[in-house]
């Protein structure tokens, strides 16, 4: 006997409010309850007592060094993903398989197997580590470590949201723009650029999110020196060392303001390219 349609329908419609509650209820545990508790614990103590955490220098340090490595290293691969995406999906060369496979490494390497290979590279006792010392010029344990490591491990978010929003698009205005005369960078800039800026934004708000949280590949190669080489969380995890509870939560939240910036800035991304 075939279920009559209303019957359907009202299983349908219960089914849908399960799943929907149910991934509501596990949003709220796995990500609002910890949230919560983050600034619960951040602000135990009162607000004069967080004031004074936020302010203390190290922590001021920490926060500036994150922001300046975001500043830093965001744009390299934006520039980075856009030619790898432009190569990938424009042109057939031998070894583009190679560069593919390339572009995805970053994914499929542990953080700290990335920190460590640069450690082995650029480190007293690395590849090029003597020589470069003999040049006068140091490279682990410094702030440009940090954006090494940081290039590394983020290098592939902008290039794979391009990647796959050229290879849908398809060649065919480029190319007409090409027949008509135009330029290589007139027509990037005005037929491909528009096509492709929310993706461009979309991954580009991945990248600053992975390069703020980022701890595997630069807790390896900064040092961790307090005041000059320590990034927001490695600066969390040092005040939780120091049972410094208060101090590791009032930077925790910091570090989850910057996180839901970014994420109200990729929501907009997602809803931008959806209406595309």
């Amino acid at each position: 006997m075939t279920p009559r349609p209303h019957l359907r329908a009202g299983h349908s419609a219960l089914s849908r409010r399960l799943l929907i509650g149910s991934a509501l209820v596990l949003a709220v545990l796995m990500f609002g309850a910890p949230l919560l508790v983050v600034f619960e614990r951040a602000f135990a103590l009162g607000a004069a007592v967080y004031a004074e955490k936020v302010s203390d220098p190290f922590t001021l340090h920490a926060i500036w060094l994150t922001v300046l490595t975001s500043l830093v290293v965001v744009p390299i691969n934006v520039m980075f993903g856009i030619c790898a995406a432009w190569a990938v999906t424009r042109h057939q060369f031998r070894g583009k398989q190679i560069l593919t496979t390339l572009i995805e490494l970053p994914v499929a390497v542990s953080p700290i197997v990335a920190g460590v290979a640069y450690l082995f590279l650029y480190g007293s006792q690395g590849l090029f580590g003597p020589f470069l010392a003999d040049q006068g010029w140091r490279v682990m344990f410094t702030v440009p470590a940090i954006f090494l490591a940081s290039m590394f491990v983020t290098s592939p978010f902008v290039a794979r949201e391009l990647i796959t929003v050229m290879q849908e698009q398809g060649a065919d205005e480029e190319e007409a723009g090409l027949s008509l005369g135009a330029g290589g960078l007139t027509t990037f800039v005005a037929i491909t650029l528009p096509k492709i800026r929310w993706a461009l934004f979309y991954g580009a708000v991945l990248c600053n999110a992975r390069v703020m949280g980022e701890f595997g590949a630069v807790s390896v190669v900064s040092g961790k020196i307090r005041g000059k080489t320590e990034t927001l969380p490695l600066h969390i995890e040092v005040l939780f060392n120091d049972y410094n509870t208060t101090g590791a939560f009032a930077a925790a939240s910091i570090l989850a303001v910057l996180a839901l910036a970014t994420l109200v800035l990729k929501t907009l991304g997602e809803l931008r390219l959806g209406r595309r």
